[in-house]
């Protein structure tokens, strides 16, 4: 475990937050994303801005190579707003797995992504797990070329570049045949990758269970980040509404329940924090296992709590409960944590079973 003071909030991130917040509030409020959710979901413009104007697309890129020099933490905090803002941008995608998976190789690519000129997508499923990272990828290299294909990929339809791995090395290729398929998830469209003979370029070598462990730690802290805004959203919700001439949230049940989701949400702040700032093995392992949950277990009660508005398409805490329920499952399910924490922690459980 880190030191309880990493828990805490720098200046410099909170200032981050609000830059982030502000332009979101501005550009990205909950009606326009259900808006372009009926058509084209991602938002290149407002992507443009945040990776210009704020600089969040370099945020894991060394300054040498164009980028802010920062870390997983002011990362975790980005991610925490565009999950209150379940905002459609390749942060994710881009500017953490696809850069991570970029950072030991120090390519100059990595100079055009900080820079937001270009964006990138790994192309494994975003359901792959550090644990089983190959899953729903069947590509192969010959000759320098490509061929093959990988399903739930994220972000493949807004790259410019799409990362390979294959047999440990990273390969950087572009003219891949990319086909948006149905969702769950709105606002974070995934695809099915082809590569028929496609011209790849080796960049080096590639860790993919060490990137996708780092995905997973830093998606611990959208998790948090939709979880904040459905309890937030509930609470300003039960005070306004009444019922018997009183707020219904002035009654003792919701009131339980409320609480209960309130140390809920506190306890996958420090998790988040905690993996962002310690990104290991049991750290990771223990945040996606309660935060995945968690971030689930909010909306479906900001649904219930706001009564027959919450279940009508105008009101968008369904994309919240959409993004939870497709976290949950993306890059590691909570019994997949579960189990490599157990193991981790010498805990005897059934064999190749989830805990």
């Amino acid at each position: 475990m880190t030191s309880s003071a990493t828990l805490l909030y720098s200046e410099i991130e909170e200032e981050l937050r609000a830059s982030v917040r502000a332009l979101l509030a501005d550009r990205c409020p909950p009606a326009a994303v259900l808006k372009r959710a009926e058509s084209e979901p991602a938002d290149l413009d407002l992507w443009k801005t945040l990776a210009g104007e704020i600089g969040v697309a370099g945020l894991l890129i060394p300054e040498e190579l164009g980028g802010a020099g920062a870390g997983p933490g002011e990362a975790g905090v980005v991610l925490e707003e565009l999950g209150r803002a379940v905002a459609p941008v390749p942060f994710l995608t881009s500017a953490v797995l696809a850069t991570r998976a970029l950072l030991p190789t120090r390519d100059a690519l990595l100079g055009e992504l900080a820079e937001g000129r270009r964006t990138a997508a790994l192309a494994v499923s975003l359901a792959a797990s550090p644990y089983r990272p190959l899953r729903g990828s069947q590509v192969r290299i010959e000759g320098g070329r490509l061929t093959g294909t990988v399903t739930g990929v994220a972000g493949a339809d807004v790259a410019d570049v799409l990362l390979v791995p294959v047999d440990g090395e990273l390969y950087a290729a572009e003219g891949a045949s990319v086909a948006v398929v149905p969702s769950l998830d709105l606002t974070r469209p995934v695809a099915t990758v082809t590569f028929d003979r496609v011209q790849a370029r080796r960049v080096g070598a590639c860790d993919l269970a060490a990137v996708l462990r780092f995905g997973a730690a830093l998606l611990a802290s959208e998790q948090l980040g939709v979880a904040e805004w459905c309890l937030e959203t509930t609470l300003a919700y039960v005070k306004e509404r009444h019922q018997f001439a009183r707020p219904i949230g002035s009654f003792q049940a919701l009131k339980h329940r409320l609480a209960d989701l309130w140390l809920d949400v506190v306890r996958a702040r420090a998790a988040a924090r905690n993996a962002a700032a310690d990104p290991s093995g049991v750290s990771v392992a223990v945040a996606q296992a309660w935060n995945a949950g968690v971030a689930v277990r909010v909306a479906e009660e900001a649904l219930q709590l706001h009564g027959g508005i919450g279940m009508t398409w105008e009101h968008p805490v369904h994309l919240y409960l959409k993004r939870a329920k497709a976290t949950e499952i993306a890059l590691g399910t909570p019994g997949d944590h579960r189990a490599a924490l157990a193991s981790l922690a010498g805990v005897p459980g059934p064999e190749g079973g989830e805990q």
